[in-house]
């Protein structure tokens, strides 16, 4: 029974009890009868007090638990410290922001508190001119709602404007939004993030999975700024990087383009670059292509490129040397395939010619003499069959044949026949110049003792001096010339692949690579460089040598200096030349 219903019984009750006593004991006096009615008033008038000091108590106590209850049981309104919770800013190597919070605000309504819905959407509309009405109005018409998002992350401009608005029920307020002061510049690399400031894509997406993420879940993080993390890359190197490449889409009229610049004893990234990209900071704007990360996150045959890892693991084997010679006077037929040369030299090769003059002929002799088994085995150890090992979440399988026969063996010699990322073939490249380690590649800062103990032997140093001999020729003699750099000796080889379009090798659509190291004589760093599709190569002339080498040079002449390599020149002013 309510404490007002059980008030009116008692009342009830006590008018009865009086009129029977008066019937009753009609000889009572009238003055007996006043002062009884006037005790029982008195009485009445005392519960009532009582009850409503009751029902206020009660109102209390529920306020008192309403204050001290979590917030996100009685709103739906995050607490200010989990909506601005911050994210660590991201740097190059020299301390350059690359990522940093900044504080926002976003729009939010108290439905149940608008008074006028159609108002208060012809006024917002006058500030966002953007602004979905419709879906605005079905938000604040929702009576029953206490809370809805109307826009996050507002200019400082269009929070004044709202405010001098004066509309019941509208609020703000705080975050934080991530910003990008380099825009494009280290797109793939960085990544981003969503608009409750959690990591997507890159590092960002990193950093979160490190535990960022599962703390802000949790409601563990705070306002309070955290620990930069500082990144492998060198934003001037990253620049000149991306420069090249987003010029080489346009010159050359490419459906994309990539590079990547390592430090060949630690395995840093110094600087790499993914065309089409996108803004971090309006990443939206890039979704159709720029998303792609080509160089982790993309795989393609690498053509003439693999000739340098075929070449190495048969020296390795100790089966060939450098002195050794091969039949490339015939095209090779095998299984109803042709292998043909595309700058035939039609007689008998040294191992130098057949990497000089990019023979595919004369690589499949080589390879025929290693064996498909100590082949797979090589590229397994090369890290060309396995996915690739760093930081970054957008890393791709590649694709080898199901089951491996001896026209596979031949084709995959030359870059027919397995995919791998540009990022992973540049690692293996890397690892045929410094000595013969594998160093897997990183994103983040690492010295050579560091590097050192996650490296894996993988060739004989001597194959990697007879590896160098080869790209210090080739950039000399071969089709890496339009690579090399007066003064800083750049050697290395070119890989045109025609690609495959519905099941059939394209002979008019190339992936064109060029993998180098310089300075060739000592190497320091490797860069690897490719054209996706080009339709305007330098001359006219579609292939490696014509996009994907200049594309080296330019990133090399450039760049260098800065990394603190200097050119070599002779006496006379001449380039010197390091012979071995």
């Amino acid at each position: 029974m309510s404490f007002l219903s059980r008030i009116m019984v008692l009342k009830s009750q006590a008018h009865f009890s009086a009129g029977t006593h008066n019937r009753l004991g009609g000889t009572r006096p009238i003055e007996g009868s006043r002062k009884k009615r006037a005790g029982q008033a008195k009485s009445r008038v005392g519960l009532l007090i009582v009850g409503f000091v009751a029902v206020y108590c009660v109102i209390g106590g529920r306020l008192v638990e309403y204050a001290v209850r979590d917030p996100d049981v009685v709103s739906s309104i995050l607490p200010p410290d989990r909506l601005m919770a911050s994210r660590p800013d991201i740097l190059d190597r020299n301390g350059e922001v690359l990522a940093t919070d900044i504080r926002t605000v976003s729009l939010f309504a108290e439905p149940n508190k608008v008074v006028d819905p159609d108002e208060a959407v012809e006024k917002l509309a006058t500030v966002m001119p953007d602004l979905d009405m419709k879906g605005t109005y079905k938000k604040l018409a929702n009576r029953t709602s206490h809370f809805a998002w109307l826009r996050r992350q507002l200019t400082p401009k269009q929070q004044s404007q709202i405010l001098a608005l004066g509309i019941p029920g509208i609020g703000f307020r705080p975050e934080k939004r991530r910003f990008y002061p380099g825009g494009a510049t280290a797109a793939h690399i960085l990544g981003y993030v969503n608009i409750d400031n959690r990591g997507v894509a890159g590092m960002e997406k990193y950093i979160d999975d490190q535990g960022l993420a599962d703390l802000a879940s949790v409601g563990m993080t705070s306002d309070q700024p955290l620990e930069p993390v500082r990144l492998s890359i060198d934003v001037r190197v990253q620049n000149i990087v991306r420069d090249v490449v987003v010029n080489a889409v346009k010159n050359y009229e490419a459906k994309g383009a990539g590079a990547v610049i390592l430090d060949i004893h630690t395995g840093e990234v110094l600087g790499m670059a993914s065309a089409p990209d996108f803004d971090p900071n309006n990443p939206l704007e890039g979704a159709k292509e720029g998303w792609l990360n080509r160089m982790s996150n993309g795989t393609f045959e690498m053509g003439s490129t693999f000739k340098t890892f075929s070449l190495a693991m048969a020296l390795d084997t100790g089966k060939v040397s450098l002195n050794d010679s091969f039949d490339a006077t015939q095209p090779i037929r095998i299984g109803g395939f042709t292998i043909h040369d595309f700058h035939g030299q039609r007689r008998w090769l040294t191992l130098p010619e057949v990497f000089q003059y990019s023979s595919n002929v004369g690589t499949a002799r080589i390879i025929d003499i290693v064996g498909m088994d100590a082949q797979k085995d090589y590229l397994t150890k090369l890290g060309l069959l396995t996915k690739l090992q760093t930081e970054l979440p957008e890393v791709k399988m590649p694709s080898q044949p199901k089951v491996w026969k001896k026209i596979n063996s031949i084709t995959i010699s030359f870059g027919h026949g397995v995919s791998t990322t540009p990022l992973q073939t540049a690692v293996a490249g890397a690892a045929l110049v410094n000595g013969g380690k594998l160093i897997e590649p990183t994103f983040l800062p690492r010295n050579r003792e560091q590097a050192d103990e996650v490296a894996e032997v993988v060739v004989k140093k001597s194959t990697s001096d007879d590896v160098r001999y080869l790209f210090k020729l080739n950039g000399i003699k071969g089709s890496g010339r339009n690579a090399d750099v007066p003064g800083f000796n750049v050697g290395g080889k070119t890989g045109t692949a025609d690609k495959v379009v519905n099941g059939r090798y394209a002979t008019n659509l190339n992936f064109n690579a060029f993998l180098a190291a310089f300075p060739i004589e000592d190497p320091k760093y490797v860069v690897l460089t490719f054209c996706d599709e080009p339709h305007n190569g330098e001359k006219g002339q579609n292939i490696a040598a014509y996009t994907a080498a200049p594309m080296v040079k330019n990133i090399i002449a450039r760049a260098a200096p800065i990394l603190g390599v200097e050119p070599k020149f002779g006496d006379d002013g001449s380039a010197m030349l390091v012979s071995y």
